[in-house]
């Protein structure tokens, strides 16, 4: 089914780079509208160029850290059991896949932003990122953990939540001048690491619906009226959720054009 852990640490990174792609959009777009131009990534400025790629590290290593607790910790390295893939663990190796995928975004954007071993436009860099968010989003829809009633619900919206990475990310490459479209991409990271977050307090901590328990590893509720309403209290959290990011955008935004903005 999952833990408290287990989201809370994929919430975190994806929080982080969400908060931090939000924060450079608006700042980029209110320093010079007119050469704005769409990123999958952003470089830290300052320090001597020191932590220029900070964001890619934190993507790649924080990537390889959690893809080894899930494929090697969680696991207790018991990967193979009778000549096949251990069935107890079907869902570590599924977000061991996702991880990779992630890992494997990192490394690419390094190399080419790095050195001249592999040089890739920004347009390809967006389609490598909607590439692991692809993966993310098939990962959670086809789980083999079976995702029913209130877990079920929680995840669909966490699936939702990960197509509108992807539908960004892509239009992102396609209009790569989109001051909207960039945004849109990172307010749409920063909530899928809010619902991560979202997910872990609710299902696992202790926000559970009235009426609704974890038991024997699975979320049971105590009749379909409490089911429905714990359904209900998700779309609350969700709108919550919504109405708090867009609004922190918007003050980052008025914020950034008093600071940052051309003069007259």
């Amino acid at each position: 089914m999952g833990s408290f852990k287990g989201h809370l640490v994929p919430g975190t990174l994806f929080l982080v780079i969400g908060l931090w792609h939000i924060w450079c959009s608006v700042v980029r777009y209110a320093s010079s509208p007119e050469s704005f131009r769409v990123r999958v990534w952003n470089p830290v400025q300052g320090f001597g160029g020191k932590i220029k790629y900070l964001e890619l590290y934190v993507i790649a290593f924080g990537a390889f850290i959690d893809l080894c607790i899930e494929f090697l910790y969680s696991t207790h390295l018991k990967i193979v059991v009778h000549g096949v893939l251990n069935p107890s663990h079907m869902n570590n190796f599924e977000h061991s896949g996702m991880l990779l995928m992630f890992f494997i975004f990192g490394v690419i954007t390094l190399l080419s932003e790095k050195t001249s071993l592999l040089p890739l436009p920004e347009g390809a860099l967006c389609f490598i990122a909607s590439a692991a968010f692809t993966a993310e989003c098939l990962l959670f829809y086809f789980h083999s953990t079976t995702h029913k009633g209130l877990e079920g619900y929680y995840h669909l919206i966490l699936v939702l939540l990960i197509a509108l990475c992807i539908i960004s990310t892509i239009a992102g490459a396609l209009v790569p001048t989109s001051f909207p479209l960039d945004l849109c991409s990172g307010v749409a990271i920063m909530l899928q690491g809010l619902w991560f977050y979202q997910t872990a307090f609710v299902l696992y901590g202790s926000m559970m619906p009235d009426g609704c328990q974890l038991k024997e590893n699975m979320v049971v509720c105590r009749s379909k009226d409490h089911e429905v309403y714990g359904e209900l209290l998700a779309n609350f959290q969700l709108f919550g959720l919504v109405f708090g990011v867009l609004g922190g955008a918007s003050g980052a935004y008025i914020y950034a054009k008093r600071n940052f903005g051309l003069s007259g």
